[in-house]
């Protein structure tokens, strides 16, 4: 078998080009131009998955395809589990997910199937997921975990009900009634956020972890900027997103113990010093259990740790080479920065990088 370790600089500048790319979607973009670059890499790359990457993505595919003229990689930010299923079934080489695979549905065998051995699953970066809320008269909102479980299962209905009172006795709540929006899609983002709850607050939130929303109250929104777009044009608003497309929406901080945390990347990322890895997974899977329940001061819960999936071997050269160049990328500390600049991610801890990298350069190409 022919190995293959390519590791990419970030060349200046790829911030503007990120930006560029980030209005052109997959279908429209037209082949790179030019020679393969020094790597000899060619060819198009195509992969999706989780719409909270897709900021992060377009950054690193800027700066991928900057380094490797010959080169196209495309993104479809179709939602993690629409991005799972796709890699299981063939359709992508690798995929993006706010979700590790799962072994109760069928996913952990059926990508050991589809690989023919053993899967890549390495964290490419942590993001807080943000409580956002557009809520009139209110610029800063504190909610418990018992509090936010109740809003989303339509058990608390108004501002001022006493919960939220309690929980901000300088706000001055509204009279209204709370429209709260959730994603239309079947979403990492929903599986961890409703995990959360259903961790830290099981009797307000009886449902558990689902991908996809299990009650009919509240407002849908497609994808992260459906879920965004509903919060911002509302009145009286709360939802869940990504923290790096938050925009100008408030976000709420969240009870741990005996204070209340907003959701930077750096509160977010101390989720991981906590948190223990997901046991019975391949030597190549660096999944995480979340917890959530964490007391430590400075953390911040309701994160989101997402994923790159891939195969350790690819029949296909040019295919495992494209995927192993990609990834060793995007994992690098050049790709690690450039997705802090673009989409506020919280970037991996260098022993974390170091142990994706390894696995990284362990994917195989060719006979």
């Amino acid at each position: 078998m022919k190995t293959t370790s390519i590791r990419r600089a970030l060349v200046p500048g790829v911030a503007a080009v990120a930006l560029a790319l980030a209005g052109c979607s997959a279908a429209n973009e037209q082949p790179a131009e030019g020679g393969e670059g020094e790597s000899g890499l060619s060819g198009t790359l195509s992969g999706g998955g989780a719409s909270s990457q897709e900021a992060a993505q377009n950054a690193w595919r800027a700066g991928f395809q900057d380094a490797n003229p010959g080169v196209q990689v495309n993104y479809d930010p179709i939602g993690s589990g629409g991005g799972r299923e796709q890699f299981i079934g063939g359709g992508y080489p690798f995929a993006g997910t706010d979700s590790a695979l799962s072994e109760e549905d069928g996913e952990v065998e059926g990508a050991t199937e589809r690989c023919g051995g053993d899967f890549v699953e390495v964290p490419n970066y942590v993001s807080p997921i943000a409580v956002i809320f557009n809520v009139d008269g209110v610029d800063e909102l504190q909610l418990s975990p018992e509090t936010l479980a109740s809003i989303f299962n339509d058990e608390i209905t108004t501002w001022n009900d006493p919960a939220i009172a309690e929980d901000n006795p300088n706000a001055d709540l509204p009279d209204a009634e709370i429209t709260a929006v959730h994603r239309s899609d079947e979403s990492g983002t929903t599986e961890n956020f409703t995990n959360y709850l259903g961790t830290v607050a099981e009797d307000e939130w009886p449902h558990g972890e689902v991908g996809e929303w299990p009650i009919d109250a509240g407002e849908a929104g497609n994808g992260t900027s459906g879920v965004v777009s509903a919060v911002q044009n509302g009145t009286n608003t709360i939802g869940y997103a990504d923290a790096s497309q938050a925009g100008d929406l408030g976000t709420a901080l969240i009870g741990v113990g005996d204070e209340f945390v907003g959701p930077t990347p750096e509160a977010a990322a101390q989720i991981l010093e906590v948190s223990p890895r997901t046991e019975g997974r391949p030597e190549t899977s660096m999944a995480f259990e979340l917890d959530y329940e964490t007391e430590e001061a400075g953390t911040y819960p309701i994160v989101l740790t997402s994923y790159l999936v891939a195969c350790t071997s690819y029949e296909d050269p040019e295919e495992g080479e494209l995927v192993k160049g990609y990834l060793s990328y995007i994992i690098s500390e050049e790709g690690q920065q450039t997705a802090a600049e673009n989409a506020g991610s919280a970037p991996l801890s260098p022993e974390l990088a170091e142990e994706a990298q390894g696995i990284v350069d362990g994917i195989t190409a060719g006979e």
